[in-house]
């Protein structure tokens, strides 16, 4: 008699599937370790973006200030504060003296940013913007000319845990030049090291 073989059921190969828990076990070891190398260098570099953003933020209504004094021929100002560890900015045009009008639109940096306000190992602030009291906020002007009302100085931005990564904004002359610095190794001149 001749044996159908079609439905003769094939011997299973035995072997196993997956990953012993050893090899999980030495995976997940491996994968912390590569994390624990690369996280302090990931955090600096979303430190230095968050500052580069907040920089320029700054710079940016300290120019427009700049235009629109020009442009109205009025004197505008651009005023910074921390409020509830926020550092804010606002344009609007000067009233009588510094004071900042209650219409303000008051714009919030990145909530990991700070201002600069420890001296530095030099004795000197980084943050050196007036300022008319110790609680007011720093504040800048610019006349119908677009030149400051002999206001020079420096917003130094910091982020919150680590004191050594500084960006900062210059009015540094009189004709109410603007420019962006960072920090250096080395202080200058005037015993700075955002510059």
């Amino acid at each position: 008699m001749l044996q159908n073989n079609l439905f003769t059921p094939k011997p299973v190969p035995s072997t196993t599937e997956g990953f012993s828990l050893l090899e999980l076990i030495v995976v997940v070891f491996m994968i912390g370790i590569l994390s624990a190398i690369a996280a302090p260098g990931w955090l600096h570099f979303v430190n230095i973006q968050r500052l580069n953003t907040a920089q320029y933020q700054v710079y940016q209504a300290m120019q427009a200030a700049k235009s629109n004094a020009t442009r109205d021929k009025l004197t505008w100002q651009v005023s910074i504060r921390e409020v509830n560890e926020q550092v804010q900015w606002a344009l609007h045009r000067a009233e009588s003296g510094y004071s900042i009008p209650n219409t303000a639109n008051w714009h919030s940096l990145d909530s990991h940013i700070q201002v600069y306000k420890d001296q530095n190992d030099q004795g000197k602030h980084e943050t050196t913007l007036h300022k008319d009291s110790p609680n007011g906020p720093w504040h800048v002007q610019f006349n119908y000319k677009g030149n400051t009302n002999g206001q020079l100085g420096q917003i130094t931005l910091i982020p919150k845990d680590n004191s050594q990564i500084q960006r900062c904004v210059y009015v540094s002359t009189l004709i109410g030049t603007l420019r962006m610095g960072e920090n250096n190794d080395k202080p200058n001149d005037s015993d700075k090291y955002c510059y």
